[in-house]
């Protein structure tokens, strides 16, 4: 629940999610948050009761993804469509951690979750989108309305200049080949050296894990019985005689003659109107649909050296952190001797503190974009880095029609 008083032809609305980031948007923009309850009743469905009038007004809604996640984004939907039937003239949704952003790729029987989101969100009313580091930035090209996909990589790199002691004496680690992109980009501007982990950690559970024979592998079916049948109701019945060798020689050697004489004419043929000689083709051995080889991870190592060196781990999030943790161990055995984890949206879910607080990892550093206060009562490891400002100088450019090129200086499509 938020109340307050908006100033001009603004106004900023915030759910649930994210509360402690709203006010400090709120607070840097020198406007106050704009009147609206946003609440569930006993039966669990979301109600928004906006308390101000947004006729003809600019709204940005703030809402990011967290830990309830489906009401999080319900939220989001209601306050955007309860705005948009009360004749708002634009309505911006200020997304921090756009939520199953994970999720947008097919995977087997699936689908492409954040499509069906970006298309929900701009029929409930949203006419731009305000985000950061999305998980692929591929995912603007499924909103229909503009998506300005800002960047915390500046933050995080002003934390490592800063905060980390001799940290020219780092080496950013890719946590796999995937995010080598990203560490590249942070090691260029750092000056500093690169390792890649590669490979993964063999658990005993991981040989029992198999797909379940739902059909995914089954052959091609063989044709029924009629139609061989029919295929075959053109041959005499003399053919099912038993020959003699000698019969069965001067067949085959006449069948052999025939093709010879076949493909000469063919061959002829192709050469006179320019089509492909079909003795060239190759079947490779191959009598029906190959199969694809498996992919098989080798066992986890480092590629780089991090002997007596300041490992900083770089992502765009991190959620499960086992595999930093395993990743943290690997370096530990590599000689590294204080390990780092930079992320900007820092969802942390499940145990994820306690394993963090048992690892060998010292630090970890992520954004305010998800809010962790509980996560941080557990792990004294985790420390927040505050870009609100970021965030409200886009809204401050955006809603003063000035160009957002400024909050992208150096920016690439690695960061």
């Amino acid at each position: 629940m938020n109340t307050g008083v908006c100033s001009g032809d603004i106004m900023i609305l915030a759910g649930n999610s994210h509360p402690t980031l709203a006010q400090l948007i709120a607070d840097r923009l020198g406007v106050r948050l704009g009147a609206c309850v946003v609440y569930q009743k006993t039966d669990k469905e979301t109600m928004v009761e906006i308390q101000e009038s947004v006729r003809s007004r600019t709204v940005y809604i703030l809402q990011t993804g967290s830990k309830d996640v489906n009401n999080s984004i319900m939220e989001l939907l209601v306050m955007a469509y309860a705005c948009k039937t009360s004749s708002a003239r634009n309505i911006i949704g200020v997304i921090p951690y756009l939520p199953y952003s994970k999720q947008s790729k097919m995977r087997k029987r699936g689908c492409i979750v954040s499509k069906l989101l970006a298309k929900m969100m701009c029929k409930a009313g949203l006419t731009h989108i305000i985000t950061m580091d999305l998980h692929q930035k591929e995912i603007q090209g499924f909103f229909d309305c503009p998506v300005d996909n800002l960047r915390a990589s500046p933050f995080l790199l002003n934390y490592i200049r800063e905060q980390i002691p001799d940290y020219r004496n780092a080496v950013i680690v890719a946590k796999d080949p995937a995010s080598c992109k990203r560490a590249t980009s942070y090691a260029e501007r750092l000056r500093l050296g690169i390792a890649v982990i590669h490979g993964e950690a063999k658990t005993p559970d991981d040989e029992d894990d198999v797909d379940a024979d739902d059909g995914r592998t089954s052959p091609p079916p063989e044709p029924p019985a009629r139609h061989q049948g029919r295929l075959h109701s053109s041959v005499s019945m003399s053919s099912f005689l038993e020959p003699n060798e000698s019969e069965m020689a001067a067949v085959a050697a006449g069948a052999a003659a025939a093709r010879r004489a076949t493909l000469r004419l063919r061959s002829t043929a192709s050469v006179c109107i320019g089509e492909v000689d079909p003795s060239r083709i190759m079947t490779a051995g191959v009598t029906g649909v190959p199969m694809q080889a498996a992919k098989e991870k080798p066992p986890i190592s480092v590629v780089g050296d991090v002997g007596g060196r300041i490992a900083i781990m770089v992502d765009d999030m991190i959620d499960d952190v086992r595999s930093f943790v395993a990743a943290a161990e690997m370096l530990k055995e590599r000689g590294a001797y204080k390990i780092y984890v930079l992320a900007t949206h820092g969802l942390l879910s499940a145990d994820a503190p306690r394993l963090i607080e048992e690892s060998a990892i010292d630090e970890v550093v992520v954004t305010n974009t998800v809010p962790h206060d509980v996560q941080k009562i557990h792990c004294h490891k985790i420390k927040t880095v505050d870009v609100s400002i970021l965030l409200a100088e886009a809204i401050r450019r955006l809603h003063n029609k000035e160009s957002l090129s400024y909050l992208f200086r150096n920016i690439t499509t690695e960061d």
